[in-house]
């Protein structure tokens, strides 16, 4: 199974180094539009939070004023101010969060929409290489946790940043020896944070690929459902899945030891300066130095600026999180789209010669192959005249399926090149260039939507005519039974439907639009006979209308085609019709009695071994 180590490229070091503001930063192309009531919910945090400020100095007040003097009215005066004092502050905080709601939900909202505008465009290279697990966690928990970053930590950086800046300006007004007492932790706390945030940077992309790697199990048990009922694999499922858990277990308790670390000592040693300013200033005061109002305001002064020093180690840690939440979403935006397609002349497809398919010199390697490993195919030439259908067969790994997939760019040539009636598929825009070719794979893959829309995303605009007739070529004609027709939901992948069922609606999909080109990967192969036969009646009048390249591993399937090419370690080795091929040519006989007389053909033997035996065999099965 893949794990995030297969698919990310950061190690250890590079995690080291990398700039978490920097990192960050990378988000102001999505906090731009919300900038105004982003600032303005910032500015209106810290005047509350500089409010509270006032506090202190109100109490100064009433200490050496009405309290010394006895005044009750004052005493009550100054417990009015305090209130209100305290009433607009938690206003203020409220109006804050009111103004960041809607506007941080939109960032969140326009991020998963472009992260998954961006993954339908990705080369399909890419999906090979990346679980789908990690993809997921991208766009949902990393997401909302940016979110969550964008309005608490984000703002209350930069609020308590000030609260402390001017509340130590303060301190030091009032009296200058005490607030350097109160001055002197600030060296080694901020080398503690240093070391904190270096350190705590690892462990929470560590933590945030393992959630990634999980996703990926929990998705794959619930899609395999009942491969893992059907082979009783439940226990090494779960001890799988618990294996993975208890690694993140151990990645969450060591973030929860730095956080509890860092929190421990950033409480601690301001606890201890204020100890010793409380101490030097009770002997101030005794001395005559110092008023005891001053004493108390700037007591309350020092405590106000707990929550905002003791917040550091909390909000380091999400910056943390969110540093790499915003890392691992942008590994994901910045690989390579598809690459741009590159407009021909206007018209070429509309006015051009009918040619068909044409394959000139085409090879194929893989992106992530190694240099200079052999290609999955080389120098393949092939023509498949207009109107005409053509029955591709080779043994399994020969190219088969890597060919067809060529055809719509799903993957794109290494080397020469494909035509369509004498047009460069690379010159033809992909939205065009997938109007005109219609694939339909081995594997069937449905949607968790309706039959009708499963089919009709083969042609968006197939009216309900066309969709019967797909239906009818399909010989989905079970649709009738299904308790709302083709409005059934077919639930997700289509696993409420069988095999066989869902490889005809598939069919019916890749021919509802009445393509010009029809590429089929072995479209029947999950059909009874019976079944078999009346698609390949239904198929034959599709085929007449369109130039198809068909997948075939059975004589049944093949009998559809005009022609027949014969692939072999990724090149076209013969072509030629059924007859010519099965007398001509032994490894095409011995494919055919493999595929059709099971038992007949020795899979180890020699291609050219029994050849006379392997045509007279196929010939006599379909007579």
């Amino acid at each position: 199974m893949p794990t995030s180590e297969d698919v990310s490229t950061k190690d250890p070091s590079a995690v080291r180094n990398r700039s978490a503001v920097r990192s960050l930063l990378r988000l102001w192309p999505y906090v731009r539009p919300v900038r105004v009531r982003l600032f303005s919910a910032a500015f209106v945090a810290v005047v509350a939070s500089c409010l509270g400020l006032v506090i202190p100095l109100v109490l100064k007040w009433m200490v050496d004023g009405p309290i010394a003097d006895g005044d009750k009215g004052g005493i009550w005066l100054g417990a009015l101010y305090l209130l209100l004092l305290g009433i607009f502050e938690a206003g203020l905080f409220g109006f804050r969060r009111w103004l960041v709601a809607r506007p941080l939900a939109g960032v969140e909202a326009a991020m998963r929409a472009d992260l998954y505008r961006h993954l339908q465009r990705l080369p399909i290279a890419f999906h090979d290489r990346w679980p789908s697990g990690q993809l997921l966690s991208r766009g949902t928990t990393d997401l909302m946790l940016l979110r969550m970053f964008l309005a608490f930590p984000l703002t209350f950086l930069l609020v308590n940043g000030t609260t402390i800046l001017v509340g130590f300006l303060i301190l030091l007004m009032q009296e200058w020896t005490l607030g350097l007492v109160l001055l002197a932790p600030v060296v080694p706390l901020v080398v503690l944070c240093s070391v904190f945030e270096a350190k705590y940077s690892l462990v929470a992309r560590k933590a945030q690929d393992q959630v990634g790697d999980l996703t990926t199990v929990v998705e794959e048990s619930v899609l395999g459902i009942r491969i893992v009922k059907g082979f009783g694999r439940h226990r090494s499922q779960a001890l799988a899945f618990r294996a993975l858990a208890e690694r993140l277990r151990g990645t969450e308790l060591g973030k929860a030891r730095l956080l509890a670390g860092i929190w421990a000592l950033i409480m601690v040693i301001p606890e201890v300066a204020i100890g010793a300013a409380l101490v030097l200033g009770t002997i101030q005061v005794a001395d005559g130095h110092l008023s005891t109002g001053t004493l108390v305001a700037f007591l309350s002064t020092a405590l106000a600026l707990r929550w905002p020093v003791e917040s550091i180690g909390f909000l380091l840690a999400m910056s943390q999180e969110s540093a790499t939440a915003t890392e691992r979403f942008f590994e994901v935006m910045d690989a390579k789209e598809e690459t741009a397609d590159t407009e021909g002349p206007a018209g070429a497809m509309a006015g051009g010669e009918s040619d068909g398919l044409r394959f000139e010199g085409v090879s194929f390697r893989y992106p992530d192959a190694k240099a200079g490993s052999v290609p999955v195919l080389a120098e393949v030439d092939l023509h498949i005249r207009s109107g005409e259908t053509m029955a591709l067969v080779g043994a399994t790994g020969s190219g088969k399926t890597t060919l067809t997939a060529l055809v719509p760019r799903l993957h794109e040539v290494t080397g020469g090149r494909i035509t369509l009636d004498g047009e460069d598929i690379t010159l033809i825009p992909r939205r065009r260039l997938r109007e005109l070719v219609s694939v339909a794979f081995e594997e069937p893959t449905l949607f968790s939507a309706t039959v009708g829309e499963n089919v009709r995303m083969g042609a968006e605009s197939a009216d309900d005519p066309a969709l019967l007739r797909a239906l009818d070529v399909a010989q989905a004609d079970f649709v009738r039974d299904l308790p709302q027709g083709v409005h059934t939901e077919v639930g997700e992948q289509g696993l409420s439907l069988s095999g066989g069922q869902r490889q005809r609606l598939a069919l019916a999909r890749a021919v509802v639009g009445r393509p010009r080109f029809l590429v089929l990967d072995d479209p029947l192969s999950a059909l009874d006979v019976h079944t078999e036969a009346l698609v390949e009646a239904a198929l034959r009048r599709v085929l007449e209308e369109t130039t198809a390249l068909v997948v075939a591993h059975r004589p049944s399937t093949v009998m559809l085609a005009d022609r027949v090419a014969l692939i072999s370690d990724g090149r076209i080795t013969a072509v030629g019709t059924h007859q010519e091929l099965l007398r001509s040519n032994a490894e095409y006989a011995w494919l055919m009695s493999g595929a059709d007389a099971e038992g007949e053909a020795t899979p180890g033997a020699a291609p050219g071994a029994g050849s006379d035996t392997g045509a007279e065999a196929v010939e006599g099965s379909m007579r």
